[in-house]
């Protein structure tokens, strides 16, 4: 009997945002097709799969993204940062809506200089 080797499944994570504040300090427009960082302890490496169920502002959906890691925000790090992932949304038609409808909701707080969670 041999094992067959298998592919982890991706973690699932649910990422509840309330405020847009929150969504703000969450969510990163540098990556092309949006993104959002969640704070967590878990150890993730750059690249893995994760799935986020995403709940926003005033919004009583939850949006299903499967995401990628895109960066790491270590324990400890410099400039007392949370610590967590940053997630990279894929490139398809659903996320994109969703993209939009988060820029939407931040509106002119996406041209603001306030310092967030992300890069």
């Amino acid at each position: 009997m041999s094992a067959t080797p298998t592919t982890p499944r991706p973690s699932v994570i649910q990422l509840s945002i309330k405020e847009k504040a929150a969504l703000y300090a969450a969510y990163i427009p540098a990556f092309a097709d949006g993104g959002v960082f969640i704070p967590t302890s878990r150890e993730y490496a750059l690249g893995d799969d994760i799935y986020v169920l995403l709940s926003l502002p005033d919004d009583p959906q939850r949006y299903p993204v499967a995401g990628k890691v895109a960066w790491v925000t270590p324990a400890k790090s410099a400039g007392g940062r949370t610590q967590g992932v940053g997630i990279m949304f894929p490139n398809d038609e659903k996320t994109r809506a969703l993209r939009i409808k988060i820029e939407e909701i931040l509106g002119a707080l996406l041209a603001s200089e306030r310092p967030t969670q992300t890069i």
